[in-house]
């Protein structure tokens, strides 16, 4: 049997379509690999943790937070300060910098059992619409290329 899971991220999404793309896709557990899960602004008010908790549990959809799967604060800071390098908003990043990249799989990859650590039918969900400019996509390919994982990337 092949195991599966998707991603998701916020941006793009209303909270109404971003529950139909998991129950579409089958998701049984939403699991948040935010270090901070919070999302400014009153558009995105929904995918803050209580909020995002309480819908996804009336969808009947399990809820997972995993901080060992977070970037830490100085690789954010770093991602940050590339985007402003390269004259990008973090809304409309278009990579993840070289040094994110190097850093997130040392510290956090390869640290991790990634396989006995995300349930199939689950879905990995952080903020970035694109899953190359999140972190959700690094995983994404590691539990694909070493574990043989089926991924689909919802998008808006």
């Amino acid at each position: 049997m092949v195991r599966r899971i998707a991603t998701i991220g916020v941006y793009g999404f209303t909270a109404d379509r971003f529950l139909a793309a998991l129950e579409a896709a089958r998701v049984e557990v939403l699991v948040d690999v935010r270090r901070r899960r919070g999302v400014r602004g009153p558009e995105y008010a929904w995918a803050n943790a209580r909020r995002l908790q309480a819908a996804v549990a009336e969808a009947g959809i399990g809820y997972r937070h995993l901080l060992e799967l977070a970037p830490t604060l100085e690789m954010l800071r770093a991602q940050h300060a590339a985007d402003a390098a390269a004259g990008e908003r973090i809304r409309a990043r278009s990579a993840l910098s070289e040094e994110y990249v190097r850093a997130y799989t040392g510290q956090i990859l390869d640290a991790v059992d990634l396989g006995a650590l995300l349930p199939d039918a689950s879905a990995l969900f952080c903020v970035e619409r694109e899953p190359r400019t999140c972190h959700r996509g690094l995983i994404a390919d590691r539990l694909a290329r070493e574990h043989s994982v089926e991924v689909t990337h919802l998008v808006p």
